[in-house]
């Protein structure tokens, strides 16, 4: 791809996410059709810190998986021609595991490379990283839909 800003505005253009449930703040690196790298900051101010849980904020696993899954998401639907006709949904997770808790000030650094790619389904591997330890990784698959 050219040099582009891959901000949140960007993301927002591909994804149908928003606050509170938007879970990637920038992409940093993409290979269309073969990985992406991407980062979410997290911040006490995040609302699930409120009961999850009250003084010791974790983040929610199933929120890091959603953040990769999302990553996986804008690499699928990047360069895709009639996107904003398809949904994507999440079908599938395999081998899902947290190494390490996320906790406020991390910084969650999301890897995905492409296991395999077609016209309506999307197989990620996928890796979540904080200060260079992985914090959680799982096989995500997916599928588009018409809207």
């Amino acid at each position: 791809m050219s040099e582009q800003t891959w901000d949140s505005a960007w993301i927002q253009s591909v994804l149908p996410h928003r606050y509170p449930f938007l879970l990637v703040d920038r992409v940093l690196e993409m290979e269309a059709g073969k990985r992406i790298v991407a980062i979410k900051n997290v911040t006490v101010n995040e609302p699930f810190f409120v009961g999850h849980f009250p003084g010791h904020p974790i983040m929610p696993g199933v929120l890091i998986i959603e953040g990769m899954a999302q990553t996986a998401g804008i690499l699928s639907m990047t360069d895709r021609d009639g996107r904003e006709d398809e949904l994507l949904y999440f079908m599938g997770i395999d081998r899902a595991r947290f190494r390490r808790p996320v906790v406020p000030g991390d910084q969650l650094r999301y890897e995905i490379d492409v296991q395999r790619l077609r016209q309506s389904f999307c197989k990620v591997e996928a890796k979540a990283w904080v200060d260079g330890k992985l914090a959680a990784e799982a096989v995500l698959s997916s599928g588009t839909v018409k809207r």
